[in-house]
C-alpha cells in the first residue's frame, strides 16, 4: 500500500504520525511510504532520518495526498488539506467529528473512509488515544499549577502548599486515563485532589494514588460546591466517538474563586464545561467570570517529541493492519470508522450529527 505521512498544519503542532523506525517496518513488509518535507522536525526527527529508512521525502502534502491511498496523521485535516482528499483514501488520525460538524460534512460528501483514532476500541479500551490522553492528563497538571502563579493571572497559590500554608485544591471531573494522570500530577505536587466519577471501580482505585485524594461521585449539588472552592478544575469527562457532555455550568464557574483555572481536556470533543472556548498554543488562555481557561486543543503538540514517540508505537500495528487490506474484518479497526462511502458510521457520531 502506498501511505503518506503530511506534515501538520495544525497551530504549533509538531509531532509526527509515524518515526522513522516504523516507516521502516512498513516498508520492509512491501509498503511505500512517503513523508512531507520537515515532517518530523519539530519532533526531533531530520528527513535523512527516514531517507535511511528508505522513506520517499516529499516537497509538498499536494503531492503526498496524490501519491497516497492511506493518509497517516496525528490531527484533522485543515484548510486546503481538506481539498486535497479524494475518495479512494482512507484518512487515519484523530478526528473528533461529533464537535466538528463542518469537517464531518466535508468528508462524507468526498466519500471516503475515515478511521478514527479516538473511536478504535478493542474490548472497552482505547488504545489508540490512551497515550495521548495520559499525555495531556500530566501536562494539564503542570500547566495548570503554572496558570495559578501571579505573573500568569493566577490566584498566587502553591499548589502543595508549605508549612503554615494551606494547600491548593484541585477538582478532577472524569477518572479516564487523563483524568487519573491529572490525578495523579496534582496529587504528587501535594494538592487536595477530588475527583468525581460514575464508575465506582476507577473511584477505588484512584483514592488509592494518596491520602490527599477524595474520590466522590459526581452529583451536581456536590460537584457545584467543590468547584466555589477550587483553585484549579481539570475537565476530563469522555464519551468515546461522541460530543462532550456540559458538566460544569456558567453559574458554577461564576462561583468559583477569582483568577482560579481550569483547563478543559475534553475541549476536542466540544468541552465539558459550558465557558470552553478552542484556543491554541499561541493564545492558550482567556478569562471568563475572572476564571483562567486553558482549552488548547492539541494539548500533546506541547511535547512532540515524547508524544510522536508515544504514538507511532501504537500506530503501527493497526497501519499494518490496514496495509494488508480487508482491515473491515479487523473488529477494533471496524469500530474505529466514522465516515465510509458518503455515510456516518460510528453511532456515536451519527447521532451527533444527524
Amino acid at each position: 500500500m502506498r501511505i503518506g505521512i503530511p506534515k501538520e498544519t495544525k497551530v504549533l503542532e509538531g509531532r509526527v504520525a509515524l518515526l522513522p523506525e516504523a516507516c521502516s517496518d512498513l516498508v520492509r513488509a512491501g509498503n511505500e511510504v512517503f513523508i512531507e518535507k520537515n515532517a518530523g522536525l519539530a519532533s526531533g526527527f531530520s528527513d535523512n532520518a527516514y531517507l535511511k529508512a528508505d522513506v520517499v521525502v516529499v516537497e509538498t502534502a499536494e503531492q503526498i495526498y496524490a501519491d497516497s491511498e492511506l493518509i497517516v496523521k496525528v490531527k484533522e485535516p485543515v484548510g486546503v488539506e481538506i481539498d486535497y482528499l479524494r475518495p479512494q483514501h482512507i484518512l487515519f488520525s484523530y478526528l473528533h467529528l461529533a464537535a466538528n460538524i463542518s469537517l464531518a460534512t466535508r468528508l462524507k460528501a468526498i466519500g471516503l473512509a475515515a478511521i478514527a483514532f479516538e473511536t478504535v476500541e478493542e474490548d472497552g479500551f482505547l488504545p489508540l488515544l490512551a497515550p495521548m490522553s495520559q499525555i495531556a492528563g500530566r501536562v494539564s497538571g503542570q500547566i495548570g499549577s503554572n496558570l495559578l502563579f501571579s505573573p500568569q493571572g493566577g490566584s498566587g497559590v502553591l499548589l502543595g502548599g508549605v508549612a503554615a500554608a494551606t494547600r491548593g485544591k484541585v477538582v478532577v471531573l472524569g477518572a479516564g486515563v487523563a483524568g487519573t494522570e491529572s490525578v495523579k500530577v496534582a496529587a504528587a505536587l501535594g494538592a487536595n485532589v477530588t475527583v468525581f466519577d460514575k464508575n465506582w471501580k476507577k473511584l477505588d482505585k484512584i483514592r488509592n494514588i494518596g491520602n490527599n485524594v477524595t474520590a466522590l461521585y459526581p452529583y451536581k449539588d456536590s460537584i457545584a460546591e467543590s468547584l466555589k472552592q477550587a483553585d484549579l478544575v481539570i475537565g476530563a469527562v469522555l464519551i468515546p466517538g461522541a460530543r462532550a457532555p456540559v458538566i460544569v455550568t456558567e453559574q458554577m464557574v461564576a462561583d468559583m474563586p477569582e483568577n482560579s483555572v481550569i483547563i478543559d481536556i475534553a475541549v476536542d470533543q466540544g468541552g465539558c464545561i459550558a465557558t470552553t472556548k478552542a484556543t491554541t498554543y499561541e493564545a492558550p488562555v482567556y478569562k471568563e467570570f475572572g476564571v483562567s481557561h486553558f482549552a488548547v486543543t492539541n494539548i500533546p503538540g506541547a511535547v512532540p517529541r515524547t508524544a510522536s514517540q508515544a504514538l507511532s508505537a501504537v500506530l503501527l500495528p493497526y497501519v499494518q493492519l490496514i496495509a494488508k487490506g480487508d482491515w473491515h474484518a479487523v473488529p477494533s479497526l471496524h469500530n474505529g470508522v466514522n465516515v465510509e462511502s458518503g455515510k456516518w458510521v460510528h453511532p456515536a457520531v451519527k447521532a451527533a450529527l444527524v
